[in-house]
């Protein structure tokens, strides 16, 4: 079962808003490459708001991709990307259902 989880909401800076969606895109190999991470996905909430919502059974799983490719990208690319910080949110899952 899923128990652990990550949310962080994006906020483009004006004129960036194809850069993060691109930005997002282009992340989706790195984080394929984590066996540990069980669900990923990259969002558009709206015009200038974007989002990252990723799960893991345990927190080994989160530890690595918080400390994997993705966050790294993440971080050093927020000052260009970003009208904020990105602030990474921990969650515990309490129920799921994903495909096994």
């Amino acid at each position: 079962m899923t128990r652990m989880a990550c949310y962080v909401q994006l906020e483009a800076k004006p004129g960036k808003e194809q850069q993060v969606a691109n930005f997002l895109k282009n992340a989706q190999p790195l984080v394929e490459q984590e066996p540990k991470t069980t669900a990923w996905f990259a969002m558009k909430m709206g015009p200038t708001t974007f989002g990252i919502f990723d799960a893991f059974q345990d927190e080994g799983g989160r530890d690595a991709h918080l400390n994997g490719r993705v966050a790294d990208a993440l971080m050093k690319q927020a000052p260009n990307l970003f009208a904020n910080k990105p602030e990474i949110h921990k969650l515990d899952i309490l129920a799921d259902k994903l495909p096994h």
